[in-house]
């Protein structure tokens, strides 16, 4: 079998179509080594983890388009009129669309630029919360806490409220509680603070405090509010949930239930 003569239909010869296979493989691997070794470089400066996931990833982007060209060309295919052809079809889709693929891209460069969350960060935005996996050229990807994972396109993100939960390295455990009116309530707040400053994980500065919120319809609602590391709020909110409930009932501080007295009319 000849190689190099054009196989029926296609024009093209299986040489040129092995050699253009070659080529792609190859230019992947080549791409995949320089984005490594470009990611090592960037590991060695102080630019934050987010931006070199966008930069690395707009670097194996523009590598792969190339190694495409490269490979079409070898086909013997003209690549200039292949560039003029995708330039002619990127017009067309501008104008169905792509200014939100753009937009995108834009919002992406400055979430990495701007850094509002870091890779590992615990964000709530768009009504969504998560931990940040990656951020993307064209999407920003969070895991929820029970293993899910989300895309968010970075323009919806950009142009939205994110709240950061771990950009701070402590933060405030606020826990509610009601007890019953007539409770004495210097008491009943003492109790609450020295409960908090016992807890080994509760800082003393700042120092724990306890407010009243609300005089309620059942109860006077009280609020502890105790100054943690990040990484222990959801251990100290679980243990101070339990704990208050515990040591009111063992000092025999009431909480009580929310009732209502109806009273019929003869």
């Amino acid at each position: 079998m000849d190689l190099t003569q054009p196989l029926p239909y296609i024009g093209i010869s299986l040489i040129k179509i092995i050699w253009s296979v070659v080529a792609f493989i190859v230019g992947w691997i080549v791409a995949k080594i320089i984005v490594s070794v470009f990611r090592k470089g960037l590991d060695k400066t102080t630019l934050p983890e987010i931006l070199k996931d966008f930069l690395s990833n707009a670097i194996y982007a523009l590598l792969l388009v190339a190694v495409l060209l490269i490979a079409v060309s070898l086909l013997g295919v003209n690549v200039g009129s292949v560039v003029i052809g995708l330039s002619a079809v990127i017009g067309l889709v501008l104008g169905f669309g792509l200014q939100d693929t753009m937009t995108n891209l834009a919002a992406g460069f400055w979430i990495a630029l701007m850094r509002p969350f870091d890779k590992e960060d615990v964000i709530t935005t768009n009504g969504l919360t998560g931990k940040v996996s990656n951020i993307g050229v064209m999407s920003t990807e969070l895991t929820t806490p029970d293993n899910k994972v989300i895309f968010i396109s970075n323009k919806d993100i950009w142009g939205s409220p994110i709240i950061n939960y771990t950009r701070q390295p402590i933060r405030r455990v606020d826990v509610n509680v009601g007890v019953a009116y007539g409770t004495k309530l210097d008491e009943a707040i003492q109790i609450a603070i020295d409960f908090m400053k016992n807890h080994p994980l509760v800082l003393n500065d700042p120092s724990p405090a306890v407010v009243i919120t609300e005089l309620a319809d059942s109860s006077i609602n009280l609020q502890l509010r105790a100054w943690v590391k990040t990484e222990d709020y959801w251990t100290v909110m679980n243990d101070l949930l339990k704990g208050i409930y515990e040591v009111y009932t063992e000092k025999g501080i009431e909480i009580p239930f929310p009732q209502l007295d109806v009273h019929l009319k003869q």
